[in-house]
């Protein structure tokens, strides 16, 4: 009998969320993409996708802009009419990835603003709980729902120019475990894997990001940075029944970058 289980990737054109996309469908889950990109950019986009359709389960994506509050019922309403009658959302992944790289403090350049901090909270962070919470609302959650985020080690560790990005990092822990407290009546369960240094889109985007993945690799015990796919491998481990015990917890997934 076929999956009637949905995977929902939020920020899934790439990097982990892209990969975390192709590894579930090699396991059966049917796939929802949501992202925002510029049609410029759709090409190289769709073969990423092409590849999770050769799987052969059902795949949808949508380009909209999942942050945008006023168009989030708009969104949910367009999902209860895409999926079949009896489908539900197993596995929700959170892969969002807008802040803003700005220095606290500079003698020349612009540094970050209030306004910068509540921008890149809301994308990073607060964002999961929006979608849980109207998912939820909406009936469209599986029994033992698993929902998993991505942190990093800017979590506890300051980082030049990172400083929005890991107060939401932060903050998206607390939701976390918020979340896999209360919503634990829904058979939710939810976690955050914290990637070693991954070279993605976003990476590339941090200013001096070069002198970070040396370090890393100077650090890191398997002589590596951390794979796209090798994040997509734990959250595969974690929607696993073997799994359903796991939850309100972060899971380093860096190949021992952390130990040092």
């Amino acid at each position: 009998m076929k999956s009637k289980h949905w995977a929902l990737i939020l920020g899934g054109s790439s990097g982990l969320g892209l990969a975390t996309a192709k590894k579930l469908a090699r396991h059966g889950y049917h796939i929802l993409i949501m992202h925002r990109d510029r049609r410029a950019a759709m090409d190289d986009i769709e073969k990423g996708f092409d590849e999770i359709r050769g799987f052969g389960n059902s795949f949808l994506a949508m380009n909209v802009d999942v942050l945008n509050a006023d168009k989030r019922s708009d969104i949910i309403s367009n999902i209860q009419q895409q999926l079949p009658q009896g489908h539900q959302i197993k596995v929700l992944i959170h892969s969002v990835a807008k802040g803003t790289l700005k220095p606290m403090h500079s003698e020349s350049g612009p540094t970050l603003t209030a306004t910068d901090f509540r921008i890149t909270f809301d994308a990073m962070a607060l964002s999961l709980y929006d979608w849980t919470k109207a998912l939820a609302t909406a009936g469209l959650f599986a029994e033992d729902t698993r929902i998993i985020s991505f942190t990093s080690e800017g979590n506890t560790k300051a980082l030049p120019n990172y400083g929005a990005v890991s107060v939401a990092k932060v903050a998206l822990e607390a939701l976390t475990r918020s979340i896999a407290l209360e919503f634990a009546p829904m058979g939710i369960k939810a976690n955050c894997i914290q990637a070693g240094i991954t070279m993605t889109k976003s990476f590339s985007m941090i200013p001096g990001y070069e002198k970070i993945k040396e370090n890393a690799l100077k650090k890191n015990p398997q002589n590596r940075l951390t794979l796209p796919e090798d994040v997509a491998n734990a959250v595969y481990l974690l929607t696993m029944d073997e799994a359903k015990w796991i939850t309100g917890t972060v899971i380093k997934v860096d190949g021992g970058e952390s130990l040092m």
